[in-house]
């Protein structure tokens, strides 16, 4: 079952994350009537929550595969998160990128212990080599959400905030739970969690409307290759997987869907900034956006909720920029 996966993940993994806030928001509860906790993953080390899988991955894997490394391909979250999980655990971790990549994320990938491989072309390009690499070489290719060991990582989202709601004295259940999707790794390790624990919680998946792959696969009942155009939440674009085990776990544990414009998102930031202090990403912008959407309509009053503040590694510049 996925919720004793998620708990063993729990253990290994616990001495080297944060667990991150679940903080009430006074401001955006009393703006919309609602009862709002943030959860606070932008504060998770690498400034996301994909520490979490990338730990349970790596501390699952058998000593003779540690003791020769792993392989991965991101410039963004997931490899910052592999190059700090191979640090902690004395593994090396070798990151595949296009050799476009920023030197802001260049050196932070470098400064968290990873091994950088530029390659020519696409992040794509620097996929299908690491892919290659990994299959010739014999080491895990570590994906950033098609695994059971990186999806168990996610859902200890799940399980700290049954944890917190249960420490702050509240009496009745989450009504409902907003995160952002991409390959659907964070939706399906909380979602799975939630559903075994807090099966009254509707698990809400948030979407920007220019890169709503995995919501475009579900509506059709397959996976199937979507085009996306541009959007401020690059953390959850790119598509789906062929066979990706998320797929399934997202048409069983979510609840309902929600798509937002970029200009919600970018309002959704903005609001964020000035009520809160806090800067975040644009994935996270999509999951406060999407519950401020239906919060709108008036389904949400009187009810409490969780949104997941998923990451925070936006370039300062563009932040200003949108701000």
């Amino acid at each position: 079952m996925i919720h004793h996966h998620i708990r063993e993940a729990y253990q290994r993994i616990k001495p080297y994350i944060v667990k991150t806030p679940l903080a009430y928001s006074p401001l955006l509860s009393d703006m919309t009537g609602s009862e709002v906790y943030l959860k606070c993953e932008h504060t998770q080390h690498t400034g996301s929550f994909k520490l979490r899988g990338a730990l349970s991955k790596a501390t699952a894997l058998p000593t003779d595969i540690k003791e020769r490394g792993i392989i991965t391909a991101s410039s963004g979250n997931h490899g910052m998160a592999v190059s700090l999980a191979g640090k902690i655990t004395g593994m090396k971790a070798r990151i595949y990128v296009p050799e476009s990549i920023s030197p802001a994320k260049e050196k932070t990938i470098l400064a968290l212990g990873g091994e950088l491989v530029k390659v020519p072309g696409s992040s794509l390009d620097a996929e299908l080599t690491a892919a290659k690499v990994a299959a010739d070489e014999s080491l895990p290719f570590i994906s950033p959400y098609n695994d059971d060991d990186i999806i168990a990582g996610q859902g200890t989202i799940g399980l700290e905030i049954l944890e917190q709601w249960d420490s702050l004295g509240l009496s009745s259940p989450c009504d409902a739970l907003y995160a952002s999707v991409g390959g659907g790794g964070l939706i399906s390790g909380i979602g799975g969690f939630m559903a075994e624990y807090s099966p009254q919680t509707a698990i809400v998946g948030c979407w920007p409307a220019n890169a709503a792959a995995m919501a475009d696969c579900l509506d059709k009942g397959e996976i199937y290759n979507v085009v996306e155009s541009d959007t401020i939440s690059d953390g959850t674009a790119g598509g789906v997987e062929p066979g990706a085990v998320t797929f399934e776990h997202c048409q069983r544990y979510l609840n309902r869907h929600q798509r937002v414009s970029e200009d919600e998102i970018i309002a959704a930031m903005k609001l964020l900034a000035d009520q809160e202090r806090w800067i975040v990403e644009g994935a996270a912008g999509v999951a406060l956006a999407s519950f401020l959407k239906e919060a709108a309509t008036g389904v949400m009053k009187d009810k409490s909720v969780v949104i997941v503040l998923c990451g925070r590694n936006i370039a300062f510049d563009k932040f200003l920029s949108l701000m």
